[in-house]
């Protein structure tokens, strides 16, 4: 295997200094940090914002549906926004952890849902697509791609309303955000930028006045954003996409301090930026380089992952492998089949299988 790019030393101007819970944290004035705990396993917290916003302020992601949030933000409420109201909600993006109390709370503060069309279309689709099973071209995609049988069994016992459950209801309507746009909030403007392949039109916002990027799960100090095919985009090239928006932030000024939605507050943003791109080519190339005989993604996995995978993280490891697959096979260095086993197998094009 290749020796993949070793992690650049970032800046992390507040040290070991985090708000937990209902507490709060300015990182930049008028710019609250939020953090909070959340049941998913390597993440465990999620960054939200708080933006003065004239008499009131700008929420940045809500957190996961779940008692304890909506705890924590009737606290914040009462304790730290000096009795003003929540204007609005802007989400990054349609995951659970992000715009899951967005229904609440916009609905307890007579405000709006901005978000970007990709992202609260996705959503709702995705809130609304509820069974009581899950349906069988479902499974279908997983056993293309090699779920075993005790996989496809936690599936269904899983059910198919797992999203909506995480969620409360995203609103019918919605604010749009566009590439480039302009948001006046407060006495500042901060401008959106899309990134795509995390998910399909996430925004992030600059401020240049403040020098400080909410990144959302665009750009992330210690972890790779989890660029994955799911079932409702069979054939998608997220990749692709991913490493490509990257280049979005690269006019941005190295020392703007980047807000994350997991992780802590860092600079250093070229480094980052350059890591995460040298991050995937390292693994497309090894990817490349391993497929010389036609194999299924499971038996490709220990080609990108360096550690040892757990049966639970075998999931996600199978949607990301898929996204690299699918980028070489964009770029004509893969092909793919289907065997007699139902399964995908892909090999690599333009390979000496002797000389890999």
């Amino acid at each position: 295997m290749d020796a993949f790019p070793a992690r650049p030393e970032l800046d992390y101007p507040f040290g070991d200094q985090r708000p937990e819970g209902a507490e709060v944290m300015e990182v930049a004035p008028g710019v609250l940090w939020v953090r909070m705990a959340i049941p998913i396993p390597g993440l465990d917290y999620i960054n939200l914002w708080l933006v003065r916003d004239g008499e009131g302020w700008a929420m940045v992601d809500t957190g996961l549906k779940s008692r304890k949030i909506m705890a924590w933000w009737e606290e914040i409420f009462e304790k730290h926004m000096e009795g003003l109201p929540i204007t609005r909600i802007l989400c990054t993006h349609f995951h659970t952890d992000h715009v899951g109390q967005a229904g609440w709370l916009t609905e307890r503060w007579g405000c709006q849902l901005w978000m970007t069309l990709g992202e609260w279309a996705f959503g709702r689709t995705m809130a609304l697509d509820v069974a009581e099973r899950v349906p069988e071209d479902v499974i279908e995609h997983y056993r293309r791609i090699g779920y075993s049988e005790e996989m496809l069994e936690a599936l269904r016992e899983r059910g198919y309303n797992r999203v909506a459950k995480m969620m409360t209801p995203i609103p019918r309507s919605f604010r749009r955000l566009y590439q480039d746009q302009k948001v006046r909030i407060g006495d500042h403007d901060w401008q959106v930028l899309i990134g795509r392949g995390h998910s399909p039109e996430h925004a992030s916002l600059w401020c240049e006045d403040l020098n400080v990027l909410i990144s959302g799960d665009q750009i992330l100090p210690r972890i790779t954003p989890h660029i994955g095919v799911y079932p409702a985009e069979p054939d998608a090239n997220p990749l692709k996409l991913y490493l490509e928006t990257l280049d979005v932030f690269r006019p941005l000024p190295d020392d703007v301090l980047i807000l994350p939605a997991h992780g802590d507050p860092f600079r250093s943003l070229h480094a980052r930026i350059n890591y995460l791109q040298d991050h995937h080519r390292a693994r497309l190339k090894s990817l490349w380089k391993g497929a010389g005989e036609w194999s299924s993604v499971q038996e490709l996995l220990p080609t990108m992952f360096l550690r040892k995978l757990r049966p639970e993280d075998m999931g996600l490891a199978m949607s990301e492998g898929i996204s690299h697959i699918h980028m070489l096979i964009g770029q004509g260095r893969m092909e793919r089949k289907i065997g007699d086993d139902g399964v995908y197998r892909y090999r690599s094009i333009g390979l000496d299988a002797k000389a890999a």
